[in-house]
């Protein structure tokens, strides 16, 4: 009746009007099942969702929400974001997941660091079949990247920053000197000894030297020896080839590195550098504009970049993701949240991003003009190549990765102290082979 006695105040009727009375009935029954389907139109299966986003502090963040409107705008979906700062952000989603909420739609994760632990606890939803609904849309992602987002055949996220190891030097020193960029480690080694000038205050290379922190630019020089962290579930820390590899990058920073190397992570290693102390400096691609900004940099008209030089085995260089973004496994909107995934890893919007200089992982971005127009010439070049080479991780493929880290950094320093590497290789080889039985 309530309903009725609506529709009669619309068309200017009262109760007591009986002219016309079965035109109104008509007219009423009419608005009722406009209604009726204005109601099933809003039903909680069609109504537009909002879907929350956990994400870090991170410049990737920043850059995506000027972009959200558009995406909300196409599909109707909002996306809440929720930022915390690293250390944060990994506390937060696991609370969250262990307690199985559904509140985390998608997730901002370090695939490296996170996402072996979260994959194995069940906390993300597989992306194997929106995947397959689009058709192979994982075919643009750089291997490496896409590489640490796998366990066998399912795929748990999808990469949205890369990074790899490249080579830092000093253009003004070399062309002085009338040599080109090493593409060697044997030629980096022969250059970084010529130019090395201690008494005048330059070292011949400098890279990170302290325990834990120095693993992850110690493994390209591992992979280019030949060797890795472990096989088939055998930690092979003690092979001639791993040991070849620790006596080479600490010997390098031993008898060619400034002092107080072992105290260095990226911070301190990249001072050096900036201030004009070291010729060479291999560590991440994304740090780049730390050495290219005039206002961090004292030498950022004569930073140069190369791909990382070939060792023994040839290029393998470490090139993973440093975030990758994946569904919750509890989510109840998981279609919603694919649409965003599917959205913020498609060309058109890492394009933008990488305008902004985030670092992508879409090879066909990397080959387009508009998408390298931010990066210097040869930095590009540099990620290119090294993009080619790429090996999915920079550290164990583990979850107890920082006690490995560890026990991998022991040997680093005692090659740096010059010591006996492979009385430490020994020794953190059966400590990395507990960590590993316990797994």
């Amino acid at each position: 009746m309530k309903k009725k006695w609506s529709c009669f105040q619309k068309l200017g009727f009262s109760l007591v009007t009986l002219i016309g009375l079965s035109t109104v009935l008509a007219a009423c029954s009419g608005d009722q099942k406009e209604d009726e389907v204005t109601a099933g139109e809003k039903s909680p299966e069609n109504a537009p969702q909002t879907i929350r986003l956990v994400a870090a502090n991170h410049p990737w963040t920043e850059a995506i929400m000027p972009l959200l409107p558009d995406f909300e705008k196409e599909t109707g979906i909002t996306v809440k974001v929720d930022s915390y700062f690293e250390d944060q952000l990994s506390q937060k989603t696991s609370v969250e997941f262990a307690a199985n909420a559904k509140s985390i739609d998608v997730v901002l994760f370090r695939p490296l660091q996170d996402g072996k632990q979260f994959e194995k606890n069940g906390y993300f939803a597989s992306l194997n079949d929106y995947v397959a609904q689009e058709g192979n849309s994982t075919d643009d992602f750089v291997p490496s990247a896409l590489g640490s987002v796998k366990n066998g055949d399912n795929l748990y996220g999808l990469p949205v920053i890369t990074e790899s190891t490249v080579l830092y030097y000093r253009k003004d020193i070399l062309e002085k000197a009338g040599l080109q960029p090493p593409k060697t480690l044997d030629e980096l080694k022969e250059q970084a000894e010529k130019l090395s000038d201690p008494q005048n205050g330059l070292y011949g290379f400098v890279a990170r030297g302290k325990r834990s922190p120095a693993v992850t630019q110690f493994s390209s020089f591992l992979y280019s020896h030949g060797a890795d962290f472990m096989k088939d579930g055998q930690a092979t820390l003690n092979t001639p080839e791993a040991i070849q590899a620790f006596e080479y990058y600490g010997g390098l920073l031993k008898d060619y590195g400034p002092p107080g190397t072992l105290n260095m992570s990226w911070p301190e290693a990249m001072a050096v550098f900036t201030q004009g102390k070291a010729v060479f400096y291999t560590d991440a691609s994304a740090l780049y504009t730390n050495a290219t900004d005039p206002s961090k940099s004292g030498v950022a008209d004569q930073v140069g970049f190369a791909p990382f030089p070939a060792g023994p085995a040839g290029n393998k260089v470490a090139a993973p993701p440093a975030w990758a973004i994946a569904i919750g496994a509890n989510s109840e909107k998981k279609d919603a949240a694919w649409q965003f995934v599917n959205w913020v890893t498609s060309k058109d919007v890492v394009m933008n991003l990488q305008a902004d200089g985030i670092t992508g992982a879409l090879t066909s971005v990397w080959e387009m003009p508009e998408g390298v127009a931010h990066f210097p010439e040869d930095l590009t070049e540099a990620i290119v190549e090294n993009n080619k080479h790429g090996v999915p991780y920079d550290r164990p493929a583990i979850i107890n990765v920082g006690e490995a880290r560890d026990a991998i950094g022991d040997v680093i320093n005692a090659a740096i102290e010059g010591k006996d590497v492979k009385a430490a290789a020994e020794k953190s080889n059966a400590t990395f082979q507990a960590i590993l039985d316990k797994e």
